[in-house]
Formats: C-alpha cells, sequence, structure tokens
C-alpha cells in the first residue's frame, strides 16, 4: 500500500486567501462572522461569514493573467472564481502537472453554482453551470487536467469524505497525486433552508458551549493535494493515515442519539492509521453549535475514550461552510501541526454537553504528532480521518 503525504494546503474563507493568512488571524482570534444587511441574501440582517468581494475578483483577474486565459471574469461564477483560486494557491510551487494521467482532481460541494436559480443570474450563464459536473468541468479545463473530475456530495462529510477517497485512490495505485477542492458559497437559498429550521445564530456561533444559540453560516473554498511522494521528493512531512465512514440512520436532519456511530467511524480511522486512542493529540471537531450535533459529538469522543484530547471547532471563526468545511478545517489542522499551535475554540466559555470534553479555552504552543478530524452531516452521515507527521 502506499503512502499518502498533504502535499500543500490552501483556505480562503472571511479571514484571509491562503492557509498562512488565515492560520494568522486564527491564532489572533480574529472572527469573520459578521451582520450582513444584504436582501440579495435575506430579508432581514443576518450573522455571515463572507468572502471579501473586492479581493476575490482582483485576485481573480490576476489568476487569469498568469494562467492566459482569454475568457472574461464574467464568465466564471463566484464560487468557480473562489475554486480555482484555491486550486492554483495549493498548486504553485509544487511539482504537480494536472496534464499527467495520474493526477486526479476531486471537487467537494453541496450545493455548487446554487445562485444560479436566482432570476438576476438566469439570463447571464447556461442553465447546465447548475450541475455540480459543470463545475468540476470548469476546474478541469483552466488548469488543463486530463482525468475526468470526481465529485463527493454527501451533506456537510463531503470534504473529508472526497480526503478519504482520495487517499485510498492513492493507497490502491490507481493515481499518484490527488487534487481535492471544496467549496460552498452563501447564497439566499441556503440561509433560507437553515432558517427554516431555526438552526441560525442571531449572534457568532458557540460550539459546545451553554448558551449556544444555533449555527452561523459561512462560505470558502479549501484545496488539499495528497501525493504518494512527500513535498519535493522528501520523505517526510505530514501523512494522512486513516480514515472512515458510518451513517447512523436516525433521522433526515438530526444527528444520532448516541454518539456511538461517529465513534465507529472514529475507532475505525485510529485503527486504519495504526495508532492508538491515546495517541491522539488534538481533535478537530465539527462543532457546529446546535444543541443535537455538539451533544452527539461529546457522545462520540466520550465513547472513544477521548475525553482529555484537546478539542476545537473552527466554525466560531469563519461559520459552518458546508462541503467545504472538511477540507478548510482539515487544512487548518495541517498548519497546527506544522507550527505545533492549538487554536482556542472561538465562542466557549461554558461546558454545555452531557459528556466531559477538553475544549480549548486558549491558544498554546504543543507537540502536535497525531491528530483527528471528525465531521457529521443531514442523513445521519459521520467521517473521520487520522493525520500524523511522519
Amino acid at each position: 500500500m502506499k503512502t499518502v503525504y498533504t502535499v500543500s494546503e490552501n483556505i480562503i474563507s472571511s479571514l484571509g486567501f491562503t492557509a498562512r493568512e488565515n492560520a494568522v488571524s486564527l491564532s489572533g482570534g480574529a472572527t469573520g462572522i459578521k451582520l450582513h444587511n444584504d436582501p440579495k441574501l435575506y430579508a432581514q440582517p443576518v450573522p455571515l461569514s463572507l468572502v471579501d468581494t473586492a479581493r476575490l475578483e482582483q485576485n481573480f483577474e490576476a489568476i487569469l493573467g498568469k494562467y492566459k486565459k482569454d475568457n472574461k471574469p464574467g464568465f466564471y461564477t463566484r464560487l468557480e472564481k473562489m475554486l480555482i483560486l484555491s486550486v492554483a494557491d495549493a498548486l504553485a510551487g509544487t511539482p504537480v502537472r494536472p496534464e499527467n494521467e495520474k493526477v486526479l482532481l476531486l471537487l467537494s460541494t453541496t450545493k455548487g453554482n446554487i445562485d444560479l436559480l436566482e432570476d438576476r443570474f438566469t439570463a447571464k450563464f447556461d442553465h447546465k453551470r447548475i450541475y455540480l459536473w459543470a463545475v468540476a468541468n470548469i476546474l478541469k479545463d483552466f488548469f488543463g487536467f486530463i482525468n475526468m473530475p470526481l465529485i463527493i456530495s454527501n451533506a456537510c462529510i463531503s470534504g473529508v469524505m472526497a480526503l478519504i477517497v482520495a487517499s485510498r485512490l492513492i493507497r490502491s495505485g490507481k493515481y499518484q497525486t490527488a487534487v481535492v477542492a471544496g467549496g460552498d458559497i452563501a447564497t439566499e437559498f441556503v440561509i433560507s433552508g437553515f432558517q427554516s429550521f431555526q438552526a441560525l445564530s442571531p449572534e457568532p456561533c458557540k460550539p459546545f458551549d451553554l448558551h449556544r444559540t444555533g449555527l452561523s453560516l459561512g462560505e470558502g473554498c479549501g484545496t488539499i493535494v495528497l501525493s504518494s511522494t512527500g513535498p519535493e521528493g522528501a520523505n517526510s512531512g505530514i501523512l494522512l493515515m486513516g480514515g472512515s465512514v458510518s451513517n447512523d440512520a436516525n433521522h433526515i436532519s438530526g444527528p444520532s442519539r448516541t454518539g456511538e456511530e461517529l465513534s465507529m467511524a472514529i475507532d475505525a480511522a485510529i485503527g486504519e492509521s495504526g495508532s492508538l486512542n491515546r495517541d491522539i493529540d488534538y481533535i478537530s471537531a465539527h462543532g457546529t453549535a446546535t444543541p443535537y450535533n455538539d451533544e452527539m459529538e461529546s457522545k462520540a469522543i466520550s465513547l472513544s475514550k477521548l475525553n482529555d484530547v484537546p478539542v476545537n471547532s473552527y466554525k466560531g471563526y469563519w461559520g459552518h461552510t458546508l462541503g467545504a468545511s472538511g477540507l478548510m478545517e482539515s487544512a487548518a489542522l495541517i498548519t497546527c501541526m506544522k507550527s505545533n499551535r492549538l487554536i482556542k475554540s472561538a465562542g466557549f466559555e461554558t461546558p454545555g454537553v452531557s459528556e466531559r470534553i477538553n475544549v480549548i479555552t486558549e491558544t498554546i504552543q504543543k507537540p502536535l504528532d497525531t491528530c483527528l478530524k471528525i465531521a457529521s452531516g443531514f442523513g445521519g452521515c459521520n467521517a473521520a480521518l487520522v493525520f500524523q507527521k511522519t
């Protein structure tokens, strides 16, 4: 079986356009969740984490010039621009060549170009651009990938699941390198949907806190390049060692009542990595700040006997970015491993779950060698990943 290295990573969020920029903002405790009053997004003001549009357009103009593309910026949708910038940054400085037959592109998203359902866009874009495969093909053609892209869309575990699928394809020897990109945008459709659940918090979300009042929505993109060859050919770095997916089949939107199924995914991922539960140094949780998700995650963490392991959620910084969340949060985890830094869980003050878990309350330096990323989503899906330093 092949070893799977993480070669590079990118994050585009309200906090920055690179993984490094986001890491600096996270370390400084900055939150990108602000109150936005935009009737195109929602009739009333709502807290959101939005990518800077002016900077997005400026950076995209530069990328068009760099790649010598004839299409005007208006040819691309907002999501496509974000994804292209994310992939371009992740590929920069790597030896990865998209035209290589051993390189695969994977796209993780839940809604794709969902904004094209709005009247203001129907005359501007071909109706087929609403399909997820159309977004993947835009990426494929822009960078010159020759293999047909693979799309992973499984609610909010999409990003983590895409990394698991990519790692398995590399281990099998079918591909040498996988460029895993994920993105979703904030739109009227998405915001209205979560408001119908009465799931949105009127203030920046507070994962695992006693006084949490729901989730905050965000938009963003993440890209992680995986390969059977380490960065610049070196046999060192951060490895993706194990991954697992489970489903609790409890409810279309409500998670498991017991956390057993997420715990199964956690234990299976750790087992596949060759590690033991006691080896885990840090957990990047899903942490949506909804009553049921946080409670279920605390039970799963406890069932897997990880109660003392430091755990945080990034959603208090850039909100829930749906299909991008697993990739953005995995990229943040990787940057934390590189810097041996634990980021405090924004919004957390008073424990608000039934099980004792070790939520990070202060950003500190700590050796991080083996780390766990977990995610859960609608339909009862759960996923877990283990990253480890060589």
